[in-house]
């Protein structure tokens, strides 16, 4: 079953209901994709939110874990929903000016890809493709 994405208006849904964070973090021009270690395909730089931890505060981990980023600003740009299996989930979606990056850390991600489109090969391509398209309006 392909999982249903739904955008909603920025802030319509309660950080306590939230359970992921997405960045599309751009960087000297270029937009930044990861590649998990057990996978081969690319994704936006995302996570869950930790237990007593708010969205913009993961958003900021999740970016120093997965690309390394240890400076830049976040704008929200949408909340959004996805529904699969009869569940739903939450997720809230940045933009982040990445100024700086330091060295990947040890963690999951195998690597780092910039680029100026969308990669062809995602890991999640029904969400990915509709969450990007709601950043490059902006």
């Amino acid at each position: 079953m392909t999982p249903v994405t739904k955008v909603l208006s920025r802030g319509s849904v309660d950080d306590s209901e939230l359970t992921y964070v997405v960045m599309g973090a751009q960087y000297q021009g270029q937009w930044i994709f990861v590649r998990h270690r057990d996978r081969q395909s690319w994704e936006m730089p995302a996570g869950h939110i930790e237990a007593g931890e708010g969205p913009d505060r993961a958003a900021v981990r999740e970016l120093y874990e997965e690309a390394g980023v240890v400076n830049s600003s976040l704008t929200v740009i949408s909340d959004y929903s996805v529904s699969e299996g009869g569940k739903t989930a939450f997720g809230r979606l940045y933009c982040a000016k990445v100024n700086e990056l330091e060295a990947l850390p040890e963690h999951e991600i195998e690597e780092i890809k910039l680029s100026r489109e969308l990669p062809y090969h995602l890991t999640y391509p029904e969400v990915q493709t509709l969450l990007f398209s709601l950043l490059t309006l902006h």
